[in-house]
């Protein structure tokens, strides 16, 4: 099981994401706490980025991705991304 660690960039960017979507809110924090035991479950589509974005691991939430670094067993979210594929590219 993996620790979860969340920036407060991420906490306001995943707050303004989800402010007026109460089913997506709980949509992302299942997948978060699902990242928490199994990074690399197939459910989670989870991949490395390309470019800019290298080093980061982004996973899916229906059409949302959630972007995070992952460090030993840590699972970092410290970008101040949350949103859809199109905001990515």
């Amino acid at each position: 099981m993996s620790k979860i660690v969340v920036s407060n960039k991420f906490k306001r960017s995943f707050r303004k994401f989800t402010r007026r979507n109460t089913k997506l809110q709980r949509k992302i924090e299942e997948v978060i706490t699902q990242l928490s035991e199994d990074i690399f479950d197939p459910s989670l589509a989870t991949h490395k980025l390309g470019g800019k974005l290298a080093d980061l691991l982004a996973c899916s939430c229906g059409k949302e991705v959630i972007e995070m670094l992952l460090e030993d067993e840590d699972i970092i979210f410290e970008t101040e991304f949350v949103g859809t594929q199109q905001i990515v590219i």
